[in-house]
């Protein structure tokens, strides 16, 4: 038996932190503050000699609290001054919006309006190519790579350092952005359930029979007793800078890249005995519908315009 020390590496959870400048500060904070206290005194040399110091210190300290509220507070795992940012914008923008690539078209002068105009809907996602690379409304391409799980703390010493060593070498491969994502997402077995029942009457032997049958009425009522979720992990592979040219030649171009980044990305993960699998357009669709509406029901993919739809499809 092999007693190595397993590899142990502690990263922190915020791997953005912003370095801290001067008295365990950001530059950010300090410019705040800075900030603060400049008009806080400003104040003071130009009304001093005009209102009481009582006046001018009622009217500084209200400023200098909020400043270094904004410098030094969190709100659900932001800076003060970022969710306040992220606030005002909120109430700014429209509460609904509309699919119009086009822009939203003023209403005639006879009519009268009342309320607000609906905003264009603005999606990062332009359009799903039917090779599976994903459109940028800012110009560039995605792919999404989705990849199974292993259990690393059930591996020897010898197994996690080679595990760590080809993610890493995985990692130093990446010449361009790439983001992995954990999702977890409502599942439904009743079709397992179903499929369970039906071939359970068509096997050979009684007790296999009866033993399909005992597995399809606990995950029946599995199913129906609690709210079950899968998880899902998924690599985007992104090209930021798209070639110039002609945009029907840039676009294929720089989806022919992702996708050989992807393919890349599904050899390499193969060595860490993972399963990967690049999306197709319609699975690609599907899990960008999921995210946009997370916890609603979807049906098994999304018929294109001119796809008939069958009444198999449609329940």
């Amino acid at each position: 038996m092999n007693d190595a020390e397993p590899l142990i590496a502690r990263i922190p959870a915020d791997i953005a932190r912003p370095d801290k400048i001067a008295y365990g500060l950001t530059a950010r904070q300090l410019a705040i503050l800075a900030v603060t206290g400049g008009i806080a005194a400003s104040t003071y040399y130009a009304f001093r000699q005009l209102v009481p110091v009582v006046v001018i210190a009622a009217v500084a300290l209200p400023l200098v609290a909020l400043g270094s509220a904004l410098a030094l507070g969190r709100r659900d795992g932001l800076p003060l001054d970022r969710f306040a940012l992220a606030a005002v914008l909120f109430l700014r923008s429209p509460k609904k919006v509309v699919a119009a690539p086009d822009g939203i078209a003023s209403p005639p002068v006879w009519c009268r309006l009342r309320g607000q105009l609906p905003g264009p809907l603005s999606l990062p996602v332009r359009a799903v190519r039917s090779d599976g690379a994903l459109e940028l409304a800012d110009g560039g391409t995605a792919v999404l790579v989705e990849t199974s799980t292993l259990s690393f703390h059930l591996r020897t010493a010898d197994e996690q350092a080679s595990l760590v060593g080809a993610f890493g070498r995985w990692l130093n491969s990446l010449d361009a952005c790439a983001q992995i994502l954990l999702r977890a997402r409502p599942v439904d077995l009743a079709g397992l359930v179903e499929a369970l029942e039906r071939r359970a009457e068509h096997l050979s032997h009684p007790a296999l029979a009866r033993a399909a049958a005992e597995h399809a009425a606990f995950l029946s009522q599995l199913n129906r007793s609690r709210d079950l979720l899968v998880r899902q992990v998924l690599i985007v592979i992104r090209d930021m800078h798209p070639p110039r040219g002609r945009r029907s030649i840039a676009r294929d171009a720089s989806a022919a890249v992702v996708l050989r980044r992807a393919a890349e990305t599904q050899r390499a993960l193969a060595a860490l005995g993972l399963t990967a699998n690049v999306l197709d357009a319609d699975e690609a669709s599907r899990v960008l519908t999921e995210c946009l509406d997370p916890g609603g029901w979807h049906p098994t993919r999304a018929a294109l315009p001119d796809e008939l739809i069958t009444g198999l499809e449609a329940r």
